[in-house]
């Protein structure tokens, strides 16, 4: 009955209360100053990862299942971290992506170092799991060393920076939100603040 006695602000303003669990600062932080997508009209999810980050490794079944129900209007991306030993899978992964195999390679590389414990960190260790995972491995060469992936590296390491990036894995929702599953308190919580923040950007227009 006392749904009936309060005005429909009122009532509105509780609901949206009672929807927003979570709290700016504590399980999301808003980024001072919204950054481009690459995405267009749609909203951008974007992974910020490093292929030799257990945590990474653990969250890919869990975020391959929450991408199967992402919602119209929204787009994955993934960007690889960067910085001092990171930098050579970071190149991989542009080099993969270069040829059009990135998603066979991105699945490789994370079974090779994690399941077979391979250390692999050189050009060659690279180039060789590539021509294991299928892809040519010459040209795989070409394009680890081409001015395409330079230009990719360098501003992998300039949108880390502009996103406040101080641990992997971490999201970025549309280039205005930042979470991850240390900051949301767990993969679970942290897929319910993607919901909740994806959400609002989808019905803002963004």
């Amino acid at each position: 009955m006392l749904a009936w006695l309060l005005s429909p602000v009122l009532l509105g303003s509780m609901l949206v209360a009672q929807a927003w669990a979570f709290d700016e600062g504590i399980d999301y932080t808003r980024l001072v100053q919204p950054q481009p997508t690459e995405t267009g009209e749609q909203v951008e999810v974007l992974e910020v990862f490093w292929y030799g980050c257990p945590h990474c490794w653990h969250l890919e079944p869990a975020l391959d299942a929450w991408l199967e129900s992402l919602p119209e209007g929204a787009a994955f991306r993934r960007m690889p971290a960067t910085g001092g030993r990171w930098d050579a899978h970071a190149r991989a992964f542009y080099a993969a992506q270069a040829m059009g195999k990135l998603d066979v390679f991105h699945k490789a590389l994370f079974r090779a170092i994690h399941e077979e414990k391979r250390e692999l960190m050189t050009e060659d260790d690279l180039a060789g799991l590539a021509g294991e995972a299928g892809l040519d491995e010459a040209e795989f060469r070409a394009d680890y060393a081409s001015f395409l992936v330079e230009t990719q590296l360098r501003k992998a390491k300039e949108m880390a920076t502009r996103y406040g990036i101080d641990s992997v894995p971490t999201i970025i929702i549309d280039g205005k939100y930042r979470t991850g599953p240390s900051q949301a308190g767990g993969q679970a919580r942290m897929f319910e603040v993607l919901d909740t923040l994806l959400e609002q950007e989808l019905q803002s227009g963004s």
